[in-house]
């Protein structure tokens, strides 16, 4: 077996994996402050409906839904997968099925960031509030000014949490055909018919998940400023 060969291959596999992990997170986030605020809104409906839909995403499996999002175009909208890699303009069918898991994957992570987020709104004491009416501060101004650093303080350490379970939870992926760092480390076992490749893979994953631990660490101890 070629070590530095295998090296090289699954470094390229886990830039895949980066890749999903990041893409994951930079639409996720968002999505999960849009979900908190929409199950915190006064109207009924809206709130009762969001509400539902973070119940059922969050109690399915990752994988089923990953499975789910790849039938949608074919069996809901009767567009081939083919037609709508053109659509979108994809060159490759396994850009299509990448697209497909990170589609999952953000609606997946935004429904967990977004019971996460609402948690930590809601755990900023009421006095917050009146004292920012007090100062003449608008709705907007009292969050920008004084909520957003105390949610962002209270949820870093359960959106940490989160975050690195999503590291790992990104070997899904290899169940949709992406050739990610997991669906490499399997290519090597099979074709060498040694373990090896597999205990590397796990070196990367604790590496990565290390340098996540200390990063969120740092985050915490800076973002004690902000504790009342």
């Amino acid at each position: 077996m070629d070590f530095w060969g295998v090296i090289f291959d699954l470094c390229q596999g886990f830039s895949v994996t980066l890749k999903l992990f990041a893409l994951t997170l930079v639409f996720a986030i968002p999505l999960g402050f849009i979900l908190a605020f929409l199950s915190m809104v006064k109207f009924k409906p809206i709130s009762f409906l969001t509400k539902v839909f973070i119940w059922i995403i969050r109690g399915t499996p990752l994988l089923l839904q990953c499975l789910l999002v790849t039938f949608i175009p074919s069996m809901v909208f009767d567009i081939p997968n083919k037609d709508f890699q053109s659509m979108l303009g994809l060159r490759t069918m396994a850009d299509l099925q990448f697209t497909f898991v990170l589609i999952a994957f953000v609606i997946n992570y935004a429904c967990y960031f977004a019971v996460i987020i609402e948690g930590g709104i809601k755990n900023v004491s009421i006095g917050q509030h009146e004292a920012g009416k007090v100062l003449g501060m608008t709705k907007g101004q009292i969050f920008r000014h004084v909520i957003l650093m105390q949610v962002v303080r209270k949820i870093t350490a359960p959106m940490s949490n989160e975050i690195i379970t999503l590291v790992k939870d990104t070997a899904l992926a290899r169940a949709l055909s992406v050739i990610e760092i997991i669906a490499i480390a399997f290519e090597k076992v099979n074709k060498y018919a040694v373990l090896s490749p597999l205990l590397y893979t796990s070196l990367f994953y604790l590496a990565f998940s290390g340098v996540l631990t200390i990063l969120f660490h740092y985050i915490e101890k800076k973002l004690s400023y902000y504790s009342v």
